[in-house]
């Protein structure tokens, strides 16, 4: 991956630390089980309750736009700060609680694994008004993948969603990279994903940088537009929000949905 706005400093600091998972722009350490295998057929893993609610919102194509969307408009003064969802949901909670005090609204993609493992967070994620997708079932570098197992990895996630929450998500972002190969945004197309959200501002809090250089990272990319990649799991990223939203409101721009950007 090409990291977007990585500042000098912060490669000095922390991404000569990072290896090839990280690289991806997702942090490491959070693939499937060595017993779990992409392949696994769906009945692997144990199928999560579908919540009594109304259905969640379904994806949805925008004309016009190109099939893999980097950022939205830039005469509107609004931002969308994308968080992959994985790790502590201790951490989720307190990141989707700032985002709310703050008046923001997010958007999640979810790992499949991760919502078997906590499903209450779909209906958590969509109760908060946040967007919410589709960020693989396993985690695993699905542009490495043969396309039967890569069609698994997003089948079988739009399938923990669908279940969760009666949609299979808003969005779809491949795992371990910023951009999803050819055949993989083939694949996301005919599970009912019309775009690929990558981002044009990464913050880089998967290197545990701190953060200060979390913040320091997204501000200094952040523009009227912008996409920005996140990640729940990390304590650096809690400890930023606060501070990255407050600057974001005195510059004007406003914190919403990737859905309501381009809107």
């Amino acid at each position: 991956m090409t990291p977007t706005n990585r500042r000098g400093a912060l490669r000095a600091g922390a991404g000569l630390a990072v290896g090839g998972a990280l690289a991806a722009g997702c942090g490491a350490g959070r693939t499937a089980p060595p017993s779990a295998s992409p392949s696994a057929p769906p009945s692997a893993a144990p199928a999560p309750h579908a919540v009594s609610a109304p259905p969640a919102p379904a994806p949805r194509a925008y004309p016009g736009r190109p099939a893999q969307i980097t950022h939205g408009p830039r005469s509107r003064p609004q931002v969308a700060l994308t968080f992959h969802g994985q790790g502590d949901p201790a951490l989720a909670h307190a990141l989707l609680a700032t985002a709310e005090r703050h008046g923001a609204r997010l958007t999640v993609l979810a790992v499949g694994s991760w919502l078997d493992e906590h499903p209450d967070l779909a209906r958590r994620v969509l109760d908060g008004g946040h967007d919410l997708g589709n960020h693989t079932q396993h985690h695993v570098d699905i542009n490495a993948l043969a396309e039967p197992d890569a069609r698994r990895e997003i089948t079988d996630c739009a399938a923990r969603l669908a279940r969760l929450t009666g949609s299979v998500g808003t969005w779809f972002r491949p795992s371990r990279a910023s951009a999803a190969s050819p055949l993989v945004a083939r694949l996301a197309r005919a599970a009912g994903y019309p775009h690929v959200l990558s981002y044009d501002v990464d913050s880089l809090d998967y290197t545990r940088p701190g953060a200060a250089a979390v913040t320091r990272e997204v501000l200094a990319g952040a523009r009227a537009g912008s996409v920005v990649s996140l990640h729940f799991g990390y304590p650096d990223t809690v400890a930023a929000l606060p501070d990255v939203l407050t600057e974001l409101g005195r510059r004007g721009l406003r914190a919403v949905t990737t859905t309501e950007l381009l809107s």
